[in-house]
């Protein structure tokens, strides 16, 4: 089969670089494309100098019409309502769209969900083959302790993000309240400040720390009588959400419409 084309979105920031360098290196892809923002430093360069790989003959532009009529996929880690945008250029076009944008609202959802019924979408709050693993083992952790074992997330991250919780922590948040079959939305403790009284039994509490360059640190505490038990990812590179999402691309690759998530990619099954 013949490589695969891609467009990388946000080519010009962190996760862009890090995506291009990732399809040069993996096999079964090619970059087809690159897109920035109106305006961005990087419109104009050739992505591949940009991201220490080299020319690739391939020029980051703002107009991602032509370049998406061209393409197979598209991979996308910018922001809610870039990611809505492109959703519906992307299922226009039939391509295979992955998103790690996190910070989305339910509206960004919905407007997302819809974009899948005309192309395939793989959506995660994390592209690591870990996290998605460590999801699956909250879950069953979860489900087989009792509300005797209060669940905390613990995340950090570097100090530019700007989205909290992190879509990791929510993503493994999820997995804990599906665990206990109980509505995250309804049992999360986002904030702890001033006199907050006893924590109910069953909530999920989320912890949120920022600070230096720290590409992602999470980890979920069960913590019950007199034992407590920590599952924990440590992210060292953002080469390995760059990786994940270049795979999920080529398994959505000729799929049937539809929302899918790094569980599907993976095969796992919680």
């Amino acid at each position: 089969m013949a490589e695969m084309k891609l467009v990388v979105v946000g080519a010009g920031g962190r996760m862009g670089q890090a995506l291009v360098r990732a399809i040069q290196a993996m096999d079964g892809v090619t970059l087809a494309g690159a897109i920035d923002r109106e305006g961005a430093a990087a419109l104009g360069k050739d992505a591949g100098e940009l991201a220490g790989v080299g020319p690739l003959g391939v020029t980051i532009g703002d107009d991602p019409l032509p370049v998406f009529a061209k393409a197979e996929g598209v991979i996308d880690f910018t922001s809610p309502a870039a990611s809505v945008a492109f959703a519906e250029i992307a299922a226009q076009a039939r391509i295979a769209h992955v998103i790690g944008t996190t910070g989305c609202s339910e509206a960004d959802d919905e407007a997302i969900r819809t974009a899948a019924r005309h192309a395939p979408i793989v959506k995660s709050g994390n592209m690591s083959l870990g996290v998605n693993l460590l999801a699956v083992l909250v879950k069953q952790a979860a489900r087989a302790l009792d509300e005797d074992f209060d669940i905390e997330v613990l995340e950090m991250h570097h100090r530019m993000k700007v989205d909290a919780p992190s879509g990791t922590a929510l993503l493994l948040g999820q997995a804990a309240a599906s665990g206990r079959e109980i509505n995250l939305k309804q049992r999360s403790v986002r904030s702890r400040d001033g006199h907050t009284g006893a924590r109910t039994p069953g909530d999920i509490g989320f912890a949120t720390l920022r600070g230096g360059s720290v590409v992602g640190d999470h980890t979920v505490m069960l913590a019950g009588p007199q034992e407590r038990i920590e599952l924990r990812h440590v992210a060292e590179d953002r080469g390995i959400f760059a990786r994940g999402a270049v795979k999920a691309a080529l398994w959505a690759r000729g799929r049937k419409p539809g929302l899918y998530s790094m569980a599907d990619v993976l095969g796992l099954d919680g």
